[in-house]
């Protein structure tokens, strides 16, 4: 977020458009990949929709095509994209991978969770609600 204030502060939407746009697709196909490595790997798992590999194979195809041209045509673009997406390593090492974290920290990450959720309309579903019993 804090990357995205500032390339808007300083930049023009445009720019911020195709930024977005790369990480965007980049994410969507390493979803599929995912996809196809879960189908391999788990055969058994549980699934609510199984398709056909053909199909997330052949839009990994196009993907990687789209994906080569953009990294081909606008390499700076590209970087700059990366470069938002490794912001969030950091992130990821002090919320998730740090095991042992100080009380303190444990209770700033709740609060700023909490605060997120109110913000945005969105909480987890209870287990046993009211309106159940």
């Amino acid at each position: 977020c804090l990357a995205t204030l500032i390339i808007m502060l300083v930049g023009d939407t445009y720019t911020l458009i195709n930024y977005v746009s790369f990480i965007n697709y980049l994410c969507y196909g390493v979803t599929i990949m995912g996809l196809i490595v879960l189908r391999w790997r788990k055969p058994k798992i549980f699934r609510p929709i199984k398709v056909n590999l053909l199909i997330p194979i052949t839009y990994l195809a196009f993907w990687a095509f789209l994906l080569a041209f953009s990294l081909y045509s606008e390499p700076v673009v590209c970087g700059v994209g990366l470069i938002i997406i490794l912001t969030g390593v950091p992130v990821f090492f002090l919320g998730v991978y740090w095991r042992n974290k100080p009380k303190c920290v444990n209770r700033l990450i709740e609060s700023m969770t909490c605060w997120g959720q109110k913000l945005c309309f969105v909480v987890y579903p209870q287990c046993g609600s009211v309106e159940e019993e």
